[in-house]
Formats: structure tokens, sequence, C-alpha cells
């Protein structure tokens, strides 16, 4: 393992295999290295042709953690700025779900990023199904600072990923659960980074339309409708956007299905 520090000191654990362009990849909610196998097998897939990076988010796996942070969202472009100076200074960048935000975010806010990947971020552009609370950053902080982590991570789970309640059983009793209580403190800054484009506003993604960066915007066509058409939104916002449909695909990707689909674009 290999570590950066961010501009609070924080200190990042990072891998990096291959040869070529830099590519880094970056997690969604409560993704690290060391549970999240995707990433490190789409990194193998992409080895070849590039130097692909991969970091655990802060107060993941092997980051740092800053408790007297106030301000998760420029905490977390800061880390993915440390990561890319690590690269070499500019990177061509690929996030999942909530880590396409913090991608689509740092291009917005000038980071060196070449191109763009983005795999079904979580966007909410209509009814279709219930917004994000207005306090749900709110909520998560509140619970974790009581010390109820369970109650964070339910929270997660039923009002950002959308899970019915009766499911939670499933959960809570399988080795995941506990993974994501080691993380649950962490939920709240991908909250942060979402902002209101889970509110059910179209309107929030005019954010993305002076975007320069080349972007590719990716879904399965077998994952939830509500993020198919925020996706399909955001293709149409961008202004150099191209917008691929994987078969078969759910909100857990396939590496042999998106590594392809990366290498043509990135390179």
């Amino acid at each position: 393992m290999s570590t950066v520090r961010s501009s609070d000191g924080t200190e990042l654990g990072y891998s990096q295999v291959g040869s070529g362009p830099a590519v880094i990849l970056v997690d969604g909610a409560t993704g690290f290295r060391a549970f999240n196998q995707t990433s490190a097998q789409i990194a193998e897939l992409l080895s070849g042709s590039f130097t692909v990076y991969t970091y655990d988010r802060r107060g993941r796996g092997e980051s740092g953690w800053n408790e007297a942070s106030t301000t998760p969202y420029d905490d977390e472009l800061a880390d993915l700025a440390a990561i890319i100076s690590a690269a070499g200074g500019s990177a061509a960048v690929w996030g999942i779900s909530s880590g396409g935000i913090l991608g689509l975010e740092a291009a917005r806010a000038g980071l060196p990023i070449t191109k763009l990947a983005v795999y079904e971020p979580p966007f909410i552009v209509s009814d279709i199904r219930p917004p994000l609370p207005d306090d749900y950053v709110e909520q998560l902080q509140a619970a974790i600072a009581d010390g109820r982590r369970e109650d964070a991570a339910k929270i997660f789970l039923i009002k950002a990923v959308g899970m019915p309640e009766e499911y939670l059983g499933g959960i809570i009793e399988s080795p995941f659960w506990q993974t994501m209580l080691d993380v649950a403190h962490t939920i709240a800054n991908d909250g942060a980074i979402v902002g209101k484009t889970m509110s059910g506003d179209p309107t929030t993604l005019d954010r993305y339309a002076g975007l320069a960066v080349e972007t590719l915007v990716a879904y399965g066509d077998a994952t939830d409708a509500s993020i198919i058409e925020g996706d399909q939104l955001l293709a149409k916002v961008l202004p150099s956007a191209t917008l691929e449909v994987l078969p078969g695909q759910t909100h857990d990707v396939a590496a042999d299905a998106i590594a392809p689909v990366l290498l043509r674009f990135f390179s």
C-alpha cells in the first residue's frame, strides 16, 4: 500500500497497478479496497494500457479520518486532488454511484481530470421514487454523534438506497452489516457530495451544463428506473457526453462488463 496526505493532513491509502496514462477509480458509499473487489478487478483489466489507482475514501479501510472536520464536501474534493497529484498531476477518473457524483463535482471544481466516466450516479430527477429528505445529512450526523451507527446505516439504506424496511433483517444478518457499521460515520460525506441531486428536481443537474471534460455516462438496463431516468438526463445536460447502456447490468456492475467500455473510452 502507498499513502498520500490530503490538504488537511489526513492520510489516504491507495494502490496502483499497470503502466501507461493514469486512471483513478472512485468508490461509492461504503466502498473501499478491501471490501469492493470489483474495483480491483477493473484495475487489473485496465492495467495493460493504464496505470490504475484505487484508493480508500477517508474514514474507510486504510485511510484516516478527521473528526474535527466540518467541510466533508471540500475534504472529499481535496482527497481526490491528492490522489491525482500522486498519479502525476492529471488523470482520467471513473466513479461509481456517489463516487460518480464526486467525479462530476471534481471536474466542475476544475481538478485536472482528462476524461471522466461515471456509472449510475444516483440522481433523482422526478417523483419516480421518494427524494432524499432535506435534512438527510443532518440525520446521519446526529446518529453518528450519538453513537448510533446502526441507525445511520438504516437511514442510508432506506432513504438513500431506497431499500424497503422489511428487507433490513436480511442485511443485518449478513456479514456485510458489520462492514457497513465500520464505515457508517462516512456516509454523511456521500450525502454532502450528492447534495440536492437526489431531490426530485431535474434542474439540479443544470450545475453540470458547463462541464467541459469529455464524459462517459453509463448505466445497466436492469437497474432501478430512477437511476436510468437521472442518467439519461445527465447525458443530455452535459455538453460533451457519451451515453452507454450495459445489457443485463444492475447497480452492482460486473468488472468484465464495464472494463471494456472504460478501456475504449479512456483510449
